[in-house]
Formats: structure tokens, sequence, C-alpha cells
């Protein structure tokens, strides 16, 4: 007991307070951005895109960024001759509507720390979910033809580091037992009627968040003759969030802002 103790006092709780305290950002990466004043519209951005999520018009002088497409390999970032295109602080893109991740809007500074302005934080996150199901959150993990990338990250959300189980959120066996669905992938033709399955036997009211790029657009396997472009086109999505992979955070955000969705 006494060695115990030692141990508790010398290793204290490590968990993050994100997000009732702004994460520290400082050593991540988030997002792609184009800063329009240096932007030269030469074009090596659009051009060396794996999954051509950059959209470029020379003539009206105008480009964007998909970043339901984007997998942030920043290199963008890496051919851009005039330093426009850099990769940013920002991870919290989830979005509830997949047009809102299209072209996304050029910017010019740089967040380096979250908005405040959350939907749901901290504490309004465990009363909102005691007043809308008068128990936890169940969360069924779907992997729909994944890399295993999401997947690894959606694991540490349950690390002593993320802790999601303190919001009062928990992963279970079966979707009978979900309230909300975590699907990744691109929703592959031997995964799609799995999805389906799964998305029918989980009882209403029902929640289904994309997690990164392929389950939001289908990723580098857009297009392909063994995928779906987006697990919104085998069944209806409520949050959408970009990335390869999101980091465990972004995850998070997404899973707040899917809990606005019951009404």
């Amino acid at each position: 007991m006494f060695s115990m103790m030692k141990k508790m006092i010398k290793y204290p709780r490590l968990t993050l307070k994100y997000p009732k305290e702004p994460f520290d950002a400082r050593f991540i990466t988030g997002k792609p951005v184009i800063d329009s004043s240096k932007c030269t519209f030469c074009g090596n951005c659009s051009k060396r895109c794996p999954t051509s999520a950059i959209i470029l018009d020379k003539e009206k002088k105008d480009i964007g960024i998909n970043l339901d497409e984007c997998i942030y390999c920043s290199l963008c970032e890496d051919v851009c001759p005039s330093n426009a295109a850099f990769m940013s602080k920002e991870f919290e893109s989830a979005e509830k509507d997949r047009n809102l991740l299209r072209k996304s809007p050029i910017v010019i500074e740089e967040r380096t720390c979250p908005d405040e302005s959350f939907e749901v934080i901290g504490k309004k996150v465990e009363q909102k979910i005691i007043k809308t199901f008068g128990r936890s959150l169940q969360i069924r993990e779907v992997d729909a033809g994944s890399c295993n990338g999401c997947d690894y990250e959606i694991n540490a959300l349950n690390n002593s580091f993320n802790d999601l189980e303190r919001f009062g959120v928990h992963f279970v066996a079966s979707p009978r037992h979900a309230d909300l669905l975590l699907v990744t992938g691109t929703a592959s033709r031997n995964m799609e009627l799995a999805l389906v399955k799964t998305y029918n036997a989980t009882p209403d009211p029902k929640l289904v968040v994309a997690v990164g790029a392929c389950a939001s657009s289908g990723g580098i396997f857009r297009d392909s003759y063994a995928t779906r472009n987006g697990i919104d086109q085998v069944v209806p999505v409520d949050v959408y969030i970009p990335g390869c992979p999101p980091r465990p955070q972004a995850i998070l955000y997404g899973i707040l802002k899917a809990l606005d969705r019951i009404k």
C-alpha cells in the first residue's frame, strides 16, 4: 500500500483537460491552409496533391482545399515555392455538413489555439448526455475498410491521457447497445453490407460520425472500383471529421459536436 501511494504521488494524474481548457497545439500538425497574400497561383500544389483536394482556378485567381478529401500529407507545403501553403495548428475541423468542408476558404492568419465557443464543453457535455439519454453515451466503432490509422487514434481516446470516459462516454461491443456509430474506412465493397446491417441494428435516435478522410470522401481511395466515395453514400452521416488520421482530440471534438444533433 505504501509503495502504491508513493507511485501515485510520484506519477500524478496526467489526464488532458481538453475541451474544458484549450489544447496546447504547438507540437501538432493541423489542417493545411493557403495564404492568399503569398499565393502566386502557380498550380504546383494542385498538381502534386495525391487526392486532388486542392481546387485551383488560375483565371479567377481562386484556390481552395476540400478538407474532406485532404489526407494532411503536407506535400502542398513542401512544393509551394512562395511558402503560401502551410500546415496550421487547427485540428477542430469537424462539421455537420460535408459541404462546409468543401473548398475550405483561404485563411491568412494561423489559429494557434482552439476556438473557445464550443457547442458543448466540459460539464455541459455530461449534463447533455444525462439529459438526453438518462445514462452514459454508448459508442460502437465500425471499421468499414480502413487502414486502421483512424482506429488507432480512436483507441487512444480511452487511454489515461485523453480519458474519454470522464464525459460519461463508453464503447460497447454491439450496435444494439449503441447510441452513436464511429465509422472509419471507405465503405469498401466487402464491408458495405456489414455497415448497413450495423446501422439498422442501432436503435433510434442514433448518430453516425464519419472519422477520417476515407469515411468522409473516400480519401486516397476515392473513385476506386472497390470503395465508396464516403460512407454517406451508404448510411446517413451526422458529423464529418477530416484528417488522415484525425488526432484523438479532433475525434473527441466531433463526438461532442454530434451530441448537438439530438433534439
